[in-house]
């Protein structure tokens, strides 16, 4: 079920995502935004994260270099690049402003992977209480985007989050453990993850950070 509006502002944005809503646009192209409010959430539930072996050879191999809030107009216009399988987006350029401005206000926040200083995958959400709201990910080479995704996770972990929304399940998350649950659930976790006053870690992030990555258990 979607509901259309004009004009979304960040205030409006924030009181959204307290009860339940998120904006997107129809393409890249489009103008208009809609709030949507799933009947079915996607979530990754962050004390049952599935952490592949051979991913996690990956993330400790330091194969890539990963910051946070580094650049986060770059990660949301990389998220909106059209690749192969997904030749459009859902991020139009009033997305791009609006999410651009809450990172600004300290709400949204960007994990990012680089090759030689190059920017190769990352993703971006937003943060209120002891919730988060993933929005997109984008990966131009192998494993990039997951490995920003294991970041998020522990970093999560870390600052004491409650809530890791998704919005909705695709077969890249199933593989980490994400789940759909009702409306009426969703709105239940959310209202008690909105009462805790989670931390998101500073970039780079503490020598704790590394320990929370390999707490994570192998599957």
């Amino acid at each position: 079920m979607s509901r259309r509006v004009l004009e979304i502002t960040p205030e409006l944005m924030l009181r959204a995502y307290r009860h339940g809503l998120f904006p997107m646009a129809e393409t890249r192209r489009g103008d208009r935004l809609f709030w949507l409010d799933p009947e079915r959430r996607g979530i990754l539930p962050l004390d049952r994260f599935h952490l592949p072996r051979r991913l996690r050879r990956t993330v400790l191999a330091d194969t890539f270099e990963v910051s946070a809030d580094r650049d986060f107009p770059a990660t949301i216009a990389a998220c909106a690049t059209p690749v192969p399988g997904r030749e459009d987006t859902w991020i139009n350029t009033q997305i791009e402003r609006l999410f651009s401005e809450l990172h600004r206000l300290g709400y949204a926040h960007s994990v990012e992977c680089r090759q030689a200083g190059i920017l190769v995958g990352g993703l971006y959400g937003v943060a209120i209480g002891g919730a988060f709201f993933g929005e997109s990910m984008f990966s131009f080479v192998t494993d990039a985007s997951k490995v920003a995704l294991v970041h998020l996770v522990a970093r999560l972990r870390l600052g004491g989050f409650r809530l890791l929304d998704t919005q909705f399940v695709t077969e890249h998350l199933t593989q980490f453990g994400a789940i759909e649950i009702p409306r009426e659930q969703y709105k239940a976790r959310l209202n008690l993850a909105l009462e805790v006053q989670a931390q998101w870690l500073p970039a780079p992030g503490p020598p704790q950070l590394d320990a929370a990555i390999r707490a994570l258990t192998p599957h």
